[in-house]
């Protein structure tokens, strides 16, 4: 059996095992006893920045996290890309692949008792591809049929959002769309609003309306004060679809990152986001707390040697460059036991991985430099200070093969600023992964978003939309070949290696599933906390 029959059963299993679980309900939780009120503290290392949850300024997964709580979505995420029923109990590929029939739980509510309908989908969906509504992130909306290249309704065009009956959501697309990968890709950007509470507000003053300072949504938190960039305090819906969480109230708190283990072992939190992760390093001090530490079995963290394709146009000397790494001594000096050498930016132990670039070769790096166009000049090697051990190891490793690299140390946002611009030659990047096969490159190859600084992006575009437009198992698996064939050949970024998180288990909260809280949600209504 060859390895795409292989990785095509993978697949059948996964989809299979996606299906079967998408018609079952989520087991009932034992709720607190009677008494004293519950509240449950959890800490946040960043504030969010709107209550609007189409209106987040950073885009940032610190408020996406908060969103999860106050507002619904389609699908639960778990890490390894499994996808289980939300607000939709079902979904279904219909009109080849080109459109998507969700089946929602009639028992939804909006906080203030209203039902939830696909009605209140649709109008959703309508006010926030309107081109005058303002909001941040339109973009997400683009794949949808009716819409522009920025997301927002195309003049004279039907948009790709309707209502079927109340409980019956179908979603038409440009291209054809497998649904499990729509929600993977989607589902932690679209949310359902209480569209019967907004017809008063002019849709050009949606997004910074009062209405968001006390926000009604239909998520298994209700909201109850906000103290900005501060506390959130949320309460239990006791009507939750899939079940009322455990507990009475939730505070939120924003505190300095390097504070939330010591918070967690005072016992001032009972859980912080994202997944109460902790480095080897700290583990030590959990376990000596007598908190339990687990390991997530799927990787939650990509790094990357971001390359500027302008600068470094040859492409021998990106070759040498990817040889030239000793990825498996990298990764180890970095995460310890918790990471494995990287050869594509797809996910390992997934269907569609394959081998991608090359290994560790600094012999065959230096003849790839020595036939090259590269004239001894040095080149920058962007940085963040957390990161400055990874860069000296990586200029390490180039300067062995006569390669000359000169670090600079910048905060995130200039790093990643300064490459968009084309100012460095190379940066350290790391991102969070998803099952998707396309999960990095789909979208790094485009006018709008070419961070490589690409001087020819047809042949990605072309390679990319050959994998998107393909909705068969077998034929997408050999798209995404080709894909990683000319990836490995052409060398835009080189994968570094990915890394799993640890994770303390809460004393004092049960039913947490830590690993899905990477793809930023978290299932708070099977979450439990004993009265004090």
């Amino acid at each position: 059996m060859n390895k795409h029959w292989k990785r095509a059963g993978a697949l059948l299993l996964t989809l299979a095992l996606v299906l079967g679980l998408s018609c079952c309900g989520t087991p009932e939780q034992e709720t607190a006893p009677e008494g004293e009120a519950v509240n449950l503290n959890y800490g946040l290392s960043n504030p969010w920045d709107a209550l609007m949850p189409y209106y987040s300024l950073s885009g940032s997964n610190y408020s996406r996290i908060i969103y999860d709580k106050l507002y619904d979505r389609l699908a639960y995420i778990q890490a390894d890309g499994t996808c289980l029923p939300r607000a939709a109990k079902s979904w279904e590929s219909t009109e080849d692949g080109r459109a998507i029939l969700f089946t929602l739980d009639e028992r939804a509510a909006f906080h203030d008792g209203t039902p939830v309908t696909a009605q209140h989908w649709v109008e959703t969906i309508q006010l926030v591809t309107d081109p005058a509504c303002g909001i941040l992130g339109q973009n997400s909306f683009a794949c949808l049929a009716g819409t522009n290249e920025l997301g927002a309704q195309a003049a004279g065009e039907t948009l790709g959002a309707e209502a079927v009956d109340d409980t019956h959501l179908k979603l038409s697309f440009k291209t054809p769309m497998i649904p499990e990968e729509f929600l993977v890709e989607y589902n932690r950007d679209l949310y359902v609003l209480p569209t019967h509470l907004l017809q008063d507000i002019p849709v050009e003053e949606l997004v910074t309306d009062g209405f968001w300072s006390k926000p009604v949504g239909s998520g298994p938190c209700k909201f109850v004060s906000e103290v900005s960039g501060s506390t959130l305090v949320l309460e239990a819906n006791q009507d939750y679809p899939l079940g009322a969480p455990g507990f009475d109230t939730m505070t939120i708190t924003v505190m300095d990152k390097a504070n939330l283990l010591t918070a967690l072992i005072a016992g001032d939190l009972d859980y912080y986001a994202f997944g109460a992760n902790v480095s080897e390093e700290n583990q030590p001090a959990a376990l000596e707390a007598g908190f339990e530490v687990v390991a997530d079995e799927v990787p939650s963290t990509f790094y990357e040697l971001m390359l500027n394709n302008t600068s470094i146009a040859d492409k021998e000397i990106r070759q040498a460059i990817d040889k030239a790494i000793d990825k498996t001594l990298l990764c180890q000096q970095a995460t310890g036991s918790l990471g494995s050498a990287a050869t594509s930016s797809i996910l390992p132990d997934t269907p569609y991985a394959a081998p991608g670039h090359g290994s560790y070769d600094p012999a065959q790096a230096q003849k790839l430099l020595e036939g090259s166009s590269y004239d001894g000049q040095t080149y920058t090697l962007a940085c963040t200070s957390a990161r400055s051990s990874i860069a000296a190891l990586l200029q390490q490793d180039l300067e062995a093969i006569g390669l000359k690299v000169e670090i600079e140390t910048v905060d995130s946002a200039t790093l990643f600023a300064g490459m968009s611009d084309g100012l460095y030659d190379m940066a350290v990047a790391s991102h969070t992964p998803t099952a998707l096969p396309l999960w990095f490159t789909g979208s790094r190859f485009t006018q709008d978003n070419n961070i490589f600084q690409v001087q020819e992006l047809a042949p990605y575009a072309k390679l990319i939309s050959a994998v998107k437009a393909e909705t068969q198992e077998q034929p997408r698996m050999d798209r995404v070949d080709e894909l990683e064939q000319y990836l490995a050949d052409q060398v835009p970024f080189v994968p570094l290696w990915f890394s799993a998180s640890l994770r303390i288990q809460s004393k004092t909260v049960s039913g947490i599933d830590y690993p899905a809280s990477t793809c930023c949600n978290e299932n708070v209504w099977q979450w439990s906390k004993a009265a004090p």
